[in-house]
């Protein structure tokens, strides 16, 4: 028997998070998926509408034996047929599940900085610029396993989230999105943190359902040369197969001039990738109540109740600072008072303090009117 969170899950992720109209084409990827009953879900919801679904499977084990053997000639060639099908959709999907977090881990340096930036960054860049996308991952043994409960418990918390009421939340970012778009100067304070920069004329965008799966975030992006200041994020990151600790990052007029963890060389590895790699394309705030602690999975770190993450390499185009990168690492910065507290400033105005929002005009974000 179908289990009806998962009918609901698909009629919001096609009406209201793509927001398909009749005779629209969707993209819709599901990457490392074993059991098809979602796919089947989405397709009877895309028709019902009236649109038209395209179906892709990929396999991380596999996209791993590419990477490994891959050259830039076949790079190339791919991303020209894949841009090709992306510029004739209106939407895309994607749903990523797989039993491996880390399956690419093993990828040479170089073979991943090729992989990303001759095939993958180009058709990034045309999904997000140019279609209504969502992207989301899946439940299974793997995550569960990374947030430390059972198989069952992580499903109901997942359907938990990614059913909750999106347009709620959507009115009650609007007085951030305001706020942040009237503020110049943005300051962050915590343990081993003390940073500045300025957001003044990048737009600030609300998350709230429509690109990801689960949402919960306000963003923008730093004037590129106005960070100054140190950064040390308490959440753990994944990135291309390998995992982060204890990053800390040090910037200097934009640049970051020092970074450390608990694997500096890698680290820096990433960081020199290209020159954008080592300046900011996004600072973001989060507030899903349900997320409360990290699972070194960023689509759900990222919205971590309390939080902020602060991006290494290239900017959206929507709240754009002209950074330009192949790299775009979300790093997590928790700041309600069990990982060390923390505030943020606006103009010198203390808007958050430990994880709550401490003005009258943001207190619906706070986490007992979201729920």
């Amino acid at each position: 028997m179908r289990d009806p969170r998962l009918q609901q899950f698909a009629r919001n992720l096609v009406r209201y998070s793509v927001d398909l109209q009749p005779g629209e084409n969707i993209l819709i990827e599901m990457i490392g998926l074993r059991d098809h009953e979602l796919t089947k879900c989405l397709i009877e919801e895309v028709y019902a509408v009236g649109g038209h679904p395209f179906i892709e499977f990929r396999y991380p084990e596999v996209t791993r034996k590419l990477m490994l053997g891959g050259n830039q000639e076949l790079y190339e060639r791919m991303a020209a047929i894949e841009l090709n099908r992306m510029k004739q959709m209106q939407a895309y999907i994607a749903v990523r599940s797989g039993d491996n977090i880390t399956e690419t881990s093993d990828v040479p340096e170089d073979k991943l900085r090729l992989f990303m930036k001759v095939y993958q960054r180009p058709v990034v860049d045309q999904r997000v610029n140019h279609t209504k996308w969502c992207v989301m991952r899946y439940p299974n043994p793997s995550m569960a396993q990374q947030a430390n409960t059972s198989t069952e418990a992580f499903e109901d918390f997942y359907f938990q989230v990614c059913n909750l009421d999106y347009s709620k939340m959507s009115g009650a970012m609007d007085s951030l999105v305001e706020l942040m778009n009237k503020t110049d100067k943005v300051r962050l304070v915590g343990s081993g943190t003390d940073l500045s920069f300025s957001i003044k004329d990048i737009p600030a965008i609300k998350c709230a359902g429509q690109n990801n799966i689960p949402d919960g975030e306000v963003f923008t992006a730093p004037v590129k040369d106005s960070v100054n200041g140190v950064i040390s994020y308490n959440t753990p990151t994944i990135y291309m197969g390998t995992s982060f600790e204890n990053v800390t990052l040090r910037f200097d007029n934009g640049k970051i001039v020092e970074a450390t963890a608990n694997n500096t060389a890698k680290l820096n590895e990433i960081l020199d990738t290209d020159d954008g790699a080592r300046f900011v394309g996004e600072f973001a705030i989060g507030v899903n109540p349900y997320i409360q602690q990290p699972m070194k999975d960023i689509l759900f770190d990222e919205k971590i109740d309390g939080s902020i993450h602060f991006t290494p390499g290239n900017a959206y185009t929507d709240a754009d600072n002209g950074n330009r990168s192949s790299v775009h690492w979300d790093m997590v910065l928790i700041q309600r008072p069990e990982y060390g507290g923390g505030e943020i400033y606006f103009d010198d105005r203390l808007i958050r303090k430990d994880g709550r929002f401490v003005v009258p005009e943001l207190e619906k974000l706070n986490p007992e009117h979201l729920k």
